[in-house]
C-alpha cells in the first residue's frame, strides 16, 4: 500500500499562529490561558479560557472582524464564514505555503479535504433569533452555511476549489483524528494522492460554556494552573479554539515534488467504549483497544514507541481512565515511553484537538523534541508506572502515538514516525 506523509502544517492556536511560534511554546512550556473577559460575570463559575490571539471575531457581522497580517480574505468569502472557518481558512493558506503546493496541486481530482468542527453555536443562535424576531426573509442568505457543523469544509472546498473527496466528521473530541485516519486511508488505498485534514473551533463563550453544566470545565481562576493534566488537583478542562491544517501526500507525490516531509503516518486505529454517553470507561477499555489496533495497523509494537501524546484533558475521570489504558497497552515499556498532554498549554480544542495535536507531534518529530506536560505540582498516583515527562526534552521522539477520545466513548489513535 502507498506510504502516507505529512508535508505541510498550518496553525492558528492559543499558543501560536505559525509553526515557529508553536514550537517555541511547546519547548518553553508557554501556555495560552487567560482570565477570559466574556466570563467575568458573577454567575459564571468558569473564568479561564485559551483564546486565539491576533484575531477579533466576537461579533456576528463578519465585516467587523479583525484579521491579522499576512492573511487576506476577500469580502465575498467572509459572508459565509464563521470564526472557526476563518481560522481554518488562514491555517489552510499557511499549510499550502508550508507544503510548497501550487494552485494546480490544490485543485485537481486527486486532492481532497476532510474536516471536523462543531459548527458555530454563536452564529447559529444569532440566525435563529433573527428569524424568530424579524422573519425568515430577514436572515442573511449565507447564514446557514456560516453556522452549521459543515461550515469548515463547505467554505474551504468552495474557496480553494477542492475537486477530490470531501466530507466532515462529527465524533466530538475525536472528530479531527477521525478525519486524519480516514484521509490516510484515502491515500493508502490509492483513491487520492493528497488530502487536507482540518480541525477548527470557534473557542468562544457559546462553544465553551455549555460544558460548565456538565461539570467538565475547570473553575480554577488561575490561568497558570487551571489546565493541569495528571495533577491531583485537576478539576476540568480549559476551552480553546482555532484551527490546524495538515497536508497528507502519497510517497509518489512527495518524490515528484521533491519536498521534505515532517513525518510518515504509519496507521491508525479506533474503538468505542460502549459504556456511557459522556464519561470514559473507568478502565479505559475502548482507548486501550484503539491503541492496540493502531499499533497493529502500523506494524509496530509498544517496544517501538518513544512518545505518546495523551488525550488527557485535565478532567479527574478522563485522565485516570487514560492512565489505566496506557499501562495496559505499554506493559513493560510503560516506565520508558515518554507521555505528556499538550492540553496543559493549549487547553482542550474539542473537535480541533486530534488534528492540532497530531500537528504538534509531526512538528516535534521533524524538529527533534518531546513536549513536556506542564503545570504538574503533585502527580496523581493513578499515573504510577508511567513516564509522565514534565519538562520538554530536546531529543527526537521517534515513533509517536497520538490519542483522541470523544463523547459516546469514541477513541482514535494515530501512529507517526520520522520520514525516511
Amino acid at each position: 500500500m502507498p506510504r502516507v506523509f505529512i508535508t505541510g502544517l498550518g496553525f492558528i492556536t492559543s499558543i501560536g499562529n505559525n509553526a515557529d511560534a508553536v514550537e517555541t511554546s511547546l519547548r518553553e512550556l508557554r501556555h495560552g490561558m487567560v482570565r477570559y473577559e466574556p466570563f467575568k460575570a458573577d454567575n459564571i463559575p468558569v473564568k479561564v479560557a485559551a483564546p486565539v490571539a491576533g484575531f477579533k471575531t466576537d461579533g456576528v457581522d463578519q465585516e467587523d472582524w479583525v484579521i491579522p497580517a499576512p492573511y487576506v480574505v476577500k469580502r465575498e468569502q467572509l459572508r459565509s464564514l464563521s470564526a472557526n472557518a476563518l481560522y481554518a481558512t488562514c491555517a489552510f493558506q499557511q499549510a499550502v505555503a508550508d507544503a510548497k503546493l501550487s494552485p494546480e496541486d490544490v485543485s485537481n481530482d486527486d486532492t481532497g479535504l476532510y474536516a471536523a468542527s462543531a459548527g458555530s453555536p454563536a452564529m447559529l443562535g444569532h440566525q435563529i433569533n433573527r428569524m424568530r424576531e424579524f422573519g425568515v426573509m430577514r436572515c442573511p442568505p449565507l447564514g446557514v452555511v456560516a453556522s452549521i457543523a459543515g461550515t469548515v469544509q463547505f467554505n474551504l472546498v468552495a474557496h480553494f476549489k477542492i475537486k477530490g473527496a470531501s466530507t466532515g466528521f462529527s465524533s466530538a473530541c475525536a472528530s479531527s483524528a477521525h478525519a486524519l485516519g480516514f484521509a490516510h486511508d484515502e491515500i493508502a488505498l490509492g483513491r487520492q494522492k493528497r488530502m487536507f485534514v482540518v480541525g477548527a473551533e470557534d473557542g468562544n463563550t457559546e462553544t465553551i460554556l455549555p460544558f460548565a453544566a456538565m461539570r467538565a470545565l475547570s473553575i480554577n481562576p488561575d490561568p497558570e494552573t487551571a489546565s493541569r493534566p495528571f495533577d491531583t488537583g485537576r478539576d476540568g478542562f480549559v476551552g480553546t479554539g482555532g484551527a490546524t491544517v495538515l497536508v497528507l501526500e502519497s510517497e509518489d507525490e512527495v518524490l515528484r515534488r521533491g519536498v521534505a516531509p515532517y513525518a510518515e503516518v504509519l496507521g491508525w486505529g479506533q474503538a468505542s467504549d460502549g459504556h456511557n454517553v459522556a464519561i470514559s470507561h473507568p478502565d479505559g477499555a475502548g482507548l486501550a483497544s484503539a491503541m492496540r489496533r493502531a499499533l497493529k495497523a502500523s506494524g509496530v509494537t509498544a517496544a517501538d514507541l518513544g512518545y505518546v501524546n495523551a488525550h488527557a484533558t485535565s478532567t479527574p475521570i478522563g485522565d485516570a481512565s487514560e492512565c489505566k489504558a496506557l499501562r495496559a497497552v505499554l506493559g513493560e515499556h510503560a516506565s520508558r515511553v515518554a507521555v505528556s498532554s499538550t492540553k496543559a498549554l493549549t487547553g482542550h480544542g474539542l473537535s480541533l484537538a486530534g488534528a492540532m495535536e497530531s500537528g504538534f507531534c509531526a512538528l516535534a518529530i521533524r524538529r527533534g523534541f518531546v513536549p513536556g506536560s506542564a503545570h504538574i505540582s503533585q502527580l496523581d498516583p493513578i499515573c504510577d508506572g508511567l513516564n509522565i515527562v514534565r519538562a520538554t526534552q530536546p531529543v527526537s521522539p521517534g515513533i509517536v502515538l497520538n490519542n483522541s477520545s470523544g463523547f459516546g466513548g469514541a477513541n482514535v489513535c494515530v501512529v507517526l514516525k520520522p520520514a525516511s
